[in-house]
């Protein structure tokens, strides 16, 4: 079942005696879950009938026999599994799920990573219960993400500044819609977000972030590239150098490939390298033309050796602000 389905079903209180919630993105479990946990149960019946359980500190017998006794003063019950990934003896559900007792409603959260569906628990989930696989999103369906969540709310984004939060928050779906979640909090329903709105409130500093550094690479702008990386030493805790390294190794391993691309057009090209939307394709071509093949070969091979360093490997006492301004003097360079 997908997610809106399940929701649909909740909210028509059709409930399930089991449901396996798992995958790599956290966001869709923990809406699910958090949905039945404030809603499948009055208050006054939850103090009874409602139990949480972590998977670190849980054996299946406790779950069990948990799971196994019936509701007081309520039509049902609800046992919540958290962090089922942790449980060492999470397998040992299956005779419970072979012989559920219909009136509990058993939810296991198997966040982080897929569960594996040959076992025997799977198999008798799939049979008796629903599962729910929550997945990642790719890089480029992230900022069509951003515009229907905001819609759903009555609000919109420019292109752009959708692009500009998506390239910035990565991937993680509970990072992105609690970073909106703020930005919109005192915006009127109708409003329009721009680049500017997000840059104030997401803190995201105009000038001075990682996407500027990898555009003022990406121009051979020198003395742009070194007031940003002065800002970054200055500002450690803000710019690590992993998170810096990790970007540039992306953005320089799209440009690498570019080179084998020159002869398409700018939307086959971003849909080729990736990209979220063709905003970005003029900075890629830019690069390519200031960095030969040959150069972002060595490129990238210079962003694996100081992301190496940065981690300890090979490195005698060099800081991470004096690695940085070394690593990127030598792509310039």
């Amino acid at each position: 079942m997908t997610y809106k389905e399940i929701l649909k079903d909740l909210k028509a209180k059709k409930y399930q005696p089991v449901y396996l919630l798992h995958g790599d993105e956290a966001y869709y479990i923990d809406k699910i879950s958090e949905y039945i946990e404030q809603h499948v149960l009055t208050e006054a019946e939850q103090s009874f009938n409602q139990t949480i359980i972590y998977g670190k500190e849980a054996e299946a017998k406790t779950i069990i026999d948990t799971a196994s006794r019936y509701p007081m003063m309520a039509e049902r019950q609800v046992v919540i599994l958290k962090e089922a990934q942790e449980m060492r003896t999470l397998k040992d559900l299956q005779p419970y799920v072979e012989h559920a007792v219909p009136t509990t409603l058993l939810v296991i959260c198997h966040k982080h990573k897929k569960f594996d569906n040959r076992t025997k628990l799977a198999k008798s989930l799939k049979a008796k219960g629903v599962i729910f696989e929550s997945k990642k999103l790719y890089d480029n369906q992230v900022s069509s993400w951003i515009s229907t969540y905001l819609r759903a709310r009555k609000l919109n984004i420019d292109a752009d500044a959708a692009d500009l939060i998506a390239e910035y928050l990565g991937t993680s779906l509970s990072k992105v819609a609690n970073e909106l979640d703020k930005l919109v909090i005192n915006l009127p329903k109708g409003s329009s977000i721009n680049t500017q709105l997000v840059q104030d409130n997401i803190g995201i500093s105009k000038d001075y972030n990682v996407f500027e550094l990898q555009k003022s690479l990406g121009q051979r702008n020198v003395l742009k590239t070194q007031r940003i990386i002065d800002y970054f030493i200055s500002n450690p805790k803000k710019n690590p150098i992993v998170v810096v390294v990790a970007t540039l190794y992306n953005f320089f391993s799209k440009v690498y490939q570019s080179h084998y691309l020159k002869n398409l057009s700018d939307n086959e090209l971003s849909s080729a390298l990736g990209l979220r939307s063709a905003y970005f394709i003029k900075d890629y071509k830019l690069a390519r033309k200031n960095f030969s093949l040959p150069k972002s070969q060595e490129i990238i091979s210079l962003l694996k050796e100081y992301d190496l360093r940065s981690k300890g490997v090979e490195n005698n006492g060099t800081t991470s602000g004096e690695l940085m301004r070394e690593m990127v003097y030598k792509i310039l360079h």
